[in-house]
């Protein structure tokens, strides 16, 4: 039987057994817990009242953190002509056409967001079984294929992130790190949850969230009040 160690047996005392937080009650109490070695990731997961199976309801969207994710983000842009030069001058770390192709197919992977236009997209399919599984593909949907390539960089940049409703009807999404101040944490938290209203789908009737959570990477969860 695995040992629990003391700083996870103190953060677990640190939950009220049947208690629902509110945002400000969650994140003190998360600022209280026993520090990790690391700057903690802050998760937020949702369980949603609904049927993932249904194709018209499948909830998924995008939102600009308004006090960023707290790391840095490798952005590579497959693009050609013109949208080469803007890519570099936005700040990608990675910019190409074919041969930046080439490079991931064999391996490359060092990057966390994927950006194209649209011209390129028959080619970049071509990265669907190594992008995909990694949901790092490039979407219309949330404008990471588009030909404002420095927009779209600007905004990852600034803390746009993806979320997307699993198999399970839940979501988990990173809102911040634990040296974050409250105030941020809270500006994320309120901006995720106001995305994911806005993306509700019309099919479902009564409550949408059925249940929230509160997270550090290695901390207990605290069960919010919907």
């Amino acid at each position: 039987m695995k040992k629990i160690s003391k700083r996870i047996k103190l953060a677990q005392g640190k939950v009220e057994e049947g208690k629902f937080y509110s945002v400000p009650e969650a994140l003190i109490a998360i600022k209280e817990l026993p520090k990790a070695k690391f700057d903690e990731s802050v998760e937020i997961a949702v369980h949603l009242n609904m049927d993932p199976k249904k194709t018209e309801t499948v909830v998924r969207g995008t939102v600009v953190l308004p006090s960023g994710t707290g790391r840095k983000r490798r952005i590579i842009v497959f693009c050609k002509g013109e949208a080469e030069a803007q890519a570099k001058e936005a700040g990608a770390d990675y910019v190409g056409a074919n041969d930046l192709i080439e490079k991931v197919l064999k391996g490359f992977m060092d990057f966390d967001c994927v950006v194209a236009t649209p011209d390129m997209m028959k080619d970049v399919s071509k990265l669907g079984k190594v992008l995909g599984p990694r949901g790092l593909m490039p979407s219309p949907k949330t404008g990471t294929v588009t030909n404002n390539v420095s927009g779209a960089i600007k905004e990852l940049k600034a803390g746009k992130v993806e979320f997307k409703v699993d198999k399970q009807s839940g979501m988990h999404l990173s809102i911040g790190k634990s040296s974050f101040s409250q105030d941020a944490l809270e500006k994320n938290i309120n901006a995720f949850l106001e995305a994911l209203n806005q993306v509700r789908p019309a099919s479902i009737k009564g409550q949408f969230i059925k249940s929230l959570y509160l997270s550090t990477t290695m901390g207990p969860g605290f069960k919010l009040k919907v």
